[in-house]
């Protein structure tokens, strides 16, 4: 871990940026300080000699570390610049601390905790460095480490003589909003397979994940004065709630796990008048996905039937992003190679399903094989974000020892 002095200064630097993304943006980037980054990235790049260096004008940035051996692969690196919209990322404070004793964590004055009680996983950091939140703001670590990673391992592969495979890298932007990746130059990143390094706990290799689509269900009513509103007023609220009822009670987020699928109502907003809920819609069997979408059109069927309303619901669904499963399994050295990796660096590969979709998903659906593999973070999207320095510094050795692999 000779460079963890290295890799802790790039990971402060970028959560020093505010790069959240923004919901509803119909442009990418959707924050001036994503292509602050972005820019930033494109000088480091430069100082480390790299090749195509590139910054989109939707702020993705992409460059080539040539390999040092004929005939090797071609793998792909990939992170993303924002952090999420949940959570505020603005005036990141990270704290570190050092050989954690175990117990309660107090973040910042001390209004916020972290406890083993909730979080398990806790437990099993005793005795590591942990970079933690001041309880303001999230950390960022989500993808900012993923970023300060590959940034590190290429720095390191740059400066060795050891044989390494050709690597491109690519940081997008609005990963969390599922938009950056609409811009990405795929004829440009031309690749045998890639890897997002976007994931969570040490060990987490990840090559599955959710079908995914968006569902906005629109109700209308009619407001009449209260006092005067019997056999009148149609309440737009009242019918909403009931609307709801009509979903599977154990079908959601909080009840399910692996790869159980779900309906989740993810907002809800409006007045007498009009409502609108917007509903996730999960499954990581395309079967299964495609019949959540039509219960959820059969439901919105039935509604109108039962209630005969002057203006019926609406429902408009539309797919985000799908299973990147099929793909990955035609390119089986993609999963291999960093098992094998993770082996050689003395980590146990975790082989789990993501409850979730990454850059990668879309990659897969135009034809390249994208696994995810750990950033040793936890609690990403919320205040009580931690990441390892440890895992931070694993995360790097594998993707250097993926670069060597790769030629054999």
């Amino acid at each position: 871990m000779q460079y963890n002095e290295q890799l802790l200064e790039r990971f402060f630097n970028y959560v020093s940026l505010d790069t959240q993304s923004k919901p509803g943006a119909k442009t990418s980037p959707s924050t001036q300080g994503q292509l602050k980054l972005a820019k930033i990235l494109e000088q480091e790049l430069y100082s480390l000699g790299l090749d195509e260096i590139e910054v989109s004008k939707h702020g993705i940035v992409t460059a080539l570390l040539p390999g040092n051996i004929e005939n090797s692969p071609t793998i792909g690196l990939i992170a993303h610049l924002d952090t999420s919209p949940q959570c505020s990322g603005k005036n990141v404070k990270p704290e570190v601390i050092e050989n954690y004793r175990g117990g309660d964590i107090a973040l910042g004055l001390g209004d916020e905790f972290i406890s083993p009680v909730t979080f398990t996983f806790l437990h099993k950091l005793v005795g590591k460095t942990l970079i933690v939140t001041d309880g303001t703001t999230l950390l960022g670590a989500d993808n900012k480490a993923g970023i300060a990673e590959i940034m590190t391992a290429l720095s390191q592969l740059k400066e060795s003589s050891v044989p390494r495979c050709h690597i491109r890298v690519a940081f997008t932007p609005d990963e969390e909003i599922g938009l950056g990746m609409k811009f990405f130059p795929i004829e440009k990143f031309s690749c045998d397979w890639a890897y997002t390094i976007d994931g969570g706990a040490v060990g987490e290799l990840e090559y599955e994940n959710f079908n995914a689509a968006g569902a906005t269900v629109t109700i209308f009513g009619r407001a009449i004065h209260p006092g005067s509103a019997k056999d009148k007023m149609v309440n737009a609220l009242t019918l909403a709630c009931e609307f709801q009822q009509g979903f599977p009670t154990d079908e959601v987020p909080e009840k399910t796990e692996e790869k159980q699928g779900f309906f989740h109502l993810n907002s809800f907003h409006g007045d007498i008048e009009k409502v609108e809920l917007h509903y996730l819609i999960r499954d990581f069997d395309k079967q299964a996905f495609t019949q959540r979408k039509a219960f959820l059109e059969k439901w919105v069927d039935e509604f109108n039937c039962r209630k005969q309303l002057k203006e019926p619901v609406k429902v408009t669904i539309t797919d985000n992003y799908y299973n990147m499963y099929d793909t990955v399994s035609k390119v089986p050295q993609s999963i291999e190679l960093a098992d094998s990796a993770m082996k050689a660096c003395g980590i146990v590969p975790i082989h789990q399903p993501i409850r979730g979709g990454t850059d990668g998903a879309w990659l897969a659906e135009k034809g390249l094989a994208c696994p995810n593999i750990f950033t040793g973070g936890y609690n990403f999207h919320s205040k009580h974000e931690l990441i390892t320095l440890e895992g931070m510094c694993s995360a790097v050795d594998v993707i250097m020892k993926i670069a060597q692999l790769a030629v054999k």
